[in-house]
């Protein structure tokens, strides 16, 4: 896109002649070939399709004489039934307003075959018991008043909504039933404050509000029978489903309160700071009726008939802050240190009436519940940084991390009562960076961790963690990057026995763009591998089993971009290169995308482009997942 003139330091100006629109528009045709293999996968990893789309537009407005706006900046990105499409618009008066709206759209569709599949090994059949085709809409906007001052109030508004439809398991006691589903959620964020930014010092302070409504409703018309994911009968009578219909729905709102600081107190300390707190409430409702020959496991109470009617709500007071300062008692020395703390405390009431009916016999039950949860989280980190000489930076550093959290159920109706958990961490830090001249960059920081409680059985508790970073300046038209990162972790409690989680990745990169040539050539390379062993219980009869899960990969990127012989001053473009990601291990998996752009400008402001690009997926164990498809785009692009 052309370049906007430099406006002068107080009053934009415009010079006689200028356009007021300047930038781009691409503006194309993809042929999606035809999908060879699982056309569910293709759409839960691609999902392009065919047919006229707007491939992207950046274009800049001026307005000579700044009336209603200085300048608004527009940008747009795959429009036209792609899965991700982005809309973005900036307009701005100097000292006056500061607009900016953003549009995004998501087609998620997830149906890999392989996954969440019982009837599969069962009965041969395909179906993704937790697949769904969903759109998700989110749209923000936010005005900046009188920006440049002192004072600079706001308000904004954030909106995020999905929905669509898909396939869940309704489960019941002794079976699991496929069923279908349809879903809709959508919360909507208002916020307003004011931002005060002076020379050494800068507070915001904001109110803010939610809104959420979630819903979800799953269904089986009657007249057709659903034996299920479990055929074997229990207690000699098989388990199966004839209706359903289920509609839950969650509503919720919330209000909150945040102000942050930082300061420049002296010429010797930094302080920084955020506090934030909450009051979420939330209702729901659901109600259930099925039909079919089902049981009650613990009763040992066969029915042919539910009906399940439930009203729940709760209060969730939520309250975090951060504290941080950044002392520098000498020249070659440095001090920071953080804290942070974060507290929910939610309690929450249900009640709830069943009416089983049986050869006609009805037995209602009801249960009213009450339950409490009481999550704390604390962390302090110092981190001690010092240059012995200019081109040397040592770090040492100490992090400790604490909580405890619980939640009673009362009375407890076959439930849990009440649970404790701790977190502990104490965690080592040490690092340094070097760097030399501007040509050579070296970092490298390990973490050494030891735990004396964690919340969940796959935390980080007893880890080692080494991050290195290098970059390499080799010549003026070659750099070269590289990453190296090791990770294990173990968890020796008897009772979870998370015996090994080791993780690396090695990656290098570069860029070699000669001087006085027309191309130019970037690549990289990243091998990456983990393994993880840990104990569980096989669900069915609570055996203990291992779940033993490895992984190898290596992927590869590359790109080749070189300017063509230009004919009547006009200069065409070809660029091609491609991606691939191959593995081994567990779930052994290959994947290639190669692609070849062509770009010939026709005129001054009107070029030519096509794209074509191959996708193609496969898997050692799972051949059904396979596909392959080729994709070609064509188009005009007009510029200004």
């Amino acid at each position: 896109a052309a370049a906007t003139p430099a406006a002068a330091p107080d009053t934009p100006q415009t010079t006689p002649g200028e356009n007021w629109l300047t930038g781009s528009i691409d503006l194309g045709y993809r042929w999606q070939t035809g999908v060879g293999g699982s056309f569910d996968t293709y759409r839960s990893i691609v999902d392009l399709g065919s047919g006229p789309k707007l491939v992207g537009a950046d274009f800049t407005i001026t307005d000579p004489k700044h009336r209603i706006f200085d300048q608004i900046d527009v940008r747009a990105y795959n429009w036209g039934d792609d899965p991700y499409q982005t809309l973005h618009v900036d307009a701005r008066k100097k000292k006056l307003y500061d607009l900016n709206l953003d549009y995004r759209d998501i087609a998620y569709f997830d149906f890999l075959p392989s996954y969440a599949d019982p009837l599969l090994s069962t009965r041969g059949i395909t179906l993704n018991e937790e697949s769904f085709d969903t759109h998700r809409r989110m749209a923000s906007a936010s005005l900046d008043l009188l920006p440049g001052n002192w004072i600079v109030p706001y308000v904004a508004y954030d909106r995020d909504s999905g929905s669509g439809t898909g396939a869940t398991a309704f489960v019941s006691d002794a079976n699991s039933f496929p069923v279908p589903n349809s879903m809709s959620d959508r919360t909507n964020l208002y916020r307003a404050g004011v931002r005060i930014e002076l020379r050494r010092f800068h507070v915001t302070l904001e109110e803010g509000g939610t809104t959420f409504e979630n819903n979800q409703d799953l269904y089986q018309p009657s007249g057709s029978t659903n034996y299920g994911n479990f055929l074997n009968p229990f207690l000699g009578q098989p388990i199966y489903l004839t209706a359903l219909m289920a509609s839950y729905g969650i509503t919720g709102s919330s209000t909150y309160s945040k102000g942050l600081f930082t300061a420049n107190a002296t010429s010797w300390l930094d302080l920084y700071g955020q506090f934030l707190y909450s009051d979420p409430n939330t209702n729901v409702n659901y109600n259930q009726y099925d039909t079919g020959n089902l049981v009650v496991t613990n009763e040992i109470l066969f029915y042919t008939g539910q009906q399940f009617l439930l009203d729940a709500a709760a209060k969730s007071p939520h309250t975090s802050g951060s504290l941080g300062a950044e002392i520098r008692p000498f020249r070659k020395f440095r001090i920071v240190q953080s804290w942070l703390t974060d507290r929910m405390h939610d309690t929450g009431w249900a009640n709830s009436n069943q009416i089983l009916t049986d050869l006609g016999v009805s037995a209602p039950t009801a249960a009213l519940l009450s339950s409490s949860l009481v999550n704390n989280y604390n962390r302090e980190e110092i981190d001690l940084f010092y240059d012995p000489v200019p081109k040397l930076t040592l770090r040492a550093g100490y992090r400790y991390v604490w909580g405890d959290a619980g939640d009673a159920v009362l009375p407890t109706a076959g439930l849990v009562g009440a649970e404790q958990g701790k977190l502990s961490q104490n965690v080592a830090i040490v690092g340094a960076t070097y760097r030399a001249r501007q040509k050579l960059n070296l970092s490298g920081d390990l973490e050494v961790a030891a735990s004396d409680g964690a919340y969940f059985r796959t935390s980080l508790y007893n880890y080692q963690k080494f991050h290195a970073q290098a970059r390499y300046q080799a010549s003026a038209s070659l750099s070269v990057s590289a990453t190296f990162l090791l990770l294990n972790n173990s968890n020796p409690l008897p009772n979870i026995n998370y015996s090994e989680l080791a993780a690396v990745q090695e990656s290098l990169s570069f860029l070699w763009a000669p001087q006085g040539k027309p191309w130019n050539v970037q690549g990289s390379y990243t091998r990456a591998g983990i393994y993880s062993d840990i104990g569980y219980l096989e669900p069915e009869t609570l055996t203990p089993e291992r779940a033993i899960y490895r992984d190898n990969s290596h992927t590869a990127t590359g790109l080749f971009s070189s300017r063509l012989p230009h004919y009547s001053g006009l200069i065409p473009t070809v660029t091609a290169g491609g991606s691939f990601f191959i593995s081994s291990g567990s779930r052994p998996t290959n994947y290639y995308q190669p692609f070849a752009k062509l770009l010939v400008p026709v005129r001054n402001n009107l070029a030519w482009f096509t794209q074509w690009t191959y996708y193609g997926y496969g898997e050692t164990f799972y051949e059904y997942e396979g596909f392959r498809s080729n994709s070609i785009m064509t188009g005009l692009r007009f510029s200004r």
